[in-house]
């Protein structure tokens, strides 16, 4: 297995871009570089949750935050051309499925247009050689079947969050075929992650938020679709893919236009009611969750799983964590936040608990 310490060893005094560093992944992704001695500047709207992981962490301290709308061609450019990065992470969107019905066309601006920018302003740098495109499992056209998705199988979607997602997908691999196959242009890739958990996390309609909070209000904890199953993983599961992968793609082991899943093997696909009942019970309120019937006409996937065999035998890259691993890790990181513990301090022992795993 590749060794993460050794990857991020890589990045010291490296100048790295990640878009989206205000969010849930991009919080934890730009402290991981910047603690491991990378010069890294973020780009991206204020944080949409209250609390927020970035403002709690302080990241503003580490990095240099800059407030940008990736939809905003000649600012994002503008960055770019002064910061100088050689490395970029795109991981800024509209992240939300309930959010993308309530507004597709923001939804769409963001995740393909938005994209296109980010994969232009890299075709127009001299000092990018590197950028990881981030999307989702859901750009995968989901039949709700039993085996996990190839990176070869059909893009495509329902609700406009999926569709959005395919779609970055697609732009991406017009760039990837066109601007990016000469000789000297920037090494590129996407990378595909599903459902992820983890301490900071206060996003709406996610479950292991919507439990703290309801938790921390001691109220219910509301479950629409008990039965519903997910591949549960921790943060740092891919996001140590994508600095996988950064690397191969440095090295030249990853090819450049290619794609990558990185998700967890099939011991982490748990229900939704098993993962609430856990998060409770942690808590000390085992009878707080309640089942309450979905009568909403949303479309929402009950089954969506990757398969990352690729990841596991090119890169080297495997998760770390067990389910269980990643559910005491998640949930003591929450309730230690919750009697005052330093979220800085919390989020360094993960990562410290995660490189010696």
């Amino acid at each position: 297995m590749a060794s993460l310490a050794t990857d991020l060893a890589a990045f010291s005094g490296r100048r790295v871009l990640v878009t989206g560093h205000t969010g849930f992944k991009g919080s934890w992704l730009s402290y991981m570089l910047a603690q491991a001695g990378a010069s890294v500047t973020g780009v991206a709207l204020p944080p949409l949750a209250t609390p927020s992981h970035f403002e709690l962490l302080n990241l503003h301290q580490h990095i240099d935050s800059r407030q940008c709308d990736i939809r905003d061609l000649s600012g994002l450019q503008a960055i770019i051309s002064t910061s100088r990065p050689e490395v970029v992470f795109h991981l800024a969107a509209q992240a939300f499925v309930r959010t993308s019905y309530a507004d597709p066309h923001g939804t769409f601006s963001t995740n393909v247009l938005g994209s296109a920018n980010v994969l232009e302003s890299v075709k127009q740098s001299p000092s990018v050689s590197t950028l990881v495109f981030v999307t989702s499992d859901k750009c995968y056209k989901n039949k709700e079947q039993q085996h996990g998705y190839v990176e070869t199988d059909e893009l495509g979607g329902i609700d406009p969050y999926s569709v959005s997602k395919a779609a970055a997908e697609m732009v991406f691999a017009g760039y990837a075929n066109s601007t990016f196959r000469s000789p000297n242009a920037p090494r590129i890739a996407s990378a595909r992650a599903g459902n992820v958990i983890g301490g900071g996390d206060w996003s709406p309609d996610r479950l292991i938020p919507d439990c703290i909070r309801a938790l921390k209000n001691r109220s219910t904890i509301e479950i629409r679709s008990p039965r519903a199953t997910r591949p549960w993983q921790h943060v740092l599961e891919p996001l140590s893919g994508y600095i996988r992968l950064a690397v191969a793609l440095g090295d030249g082991t990853a090819s450049t236009g290619s794609s990558w899943n990185f998700g967890p093997p099939e011991t982490s696909v748990h229900e939704v009611q098993e993962v609430a009942a856990f998060v409770a019970s942690r808590w000390g309120a085992s009878d707080a969750v309640h089942i309450t019937p979905d009568h909403s006409s949303m479309h929402e996937a009950q089954l969506l799983q990757l398969n990352s065999t690729k990841a596991n035998t090119r890169l080297g890259w495997k998760t770390r964590w067990s389910f269980h691993d990643t559910m005491h890790h998640t949930t003591d990181w929450y309730r230690a936040w919750h009697v005052g513990e330093s979220v800085e301090t919390l989020t360094t022992s993960n990562i410290k608990d995660y490189l010696s795993a």
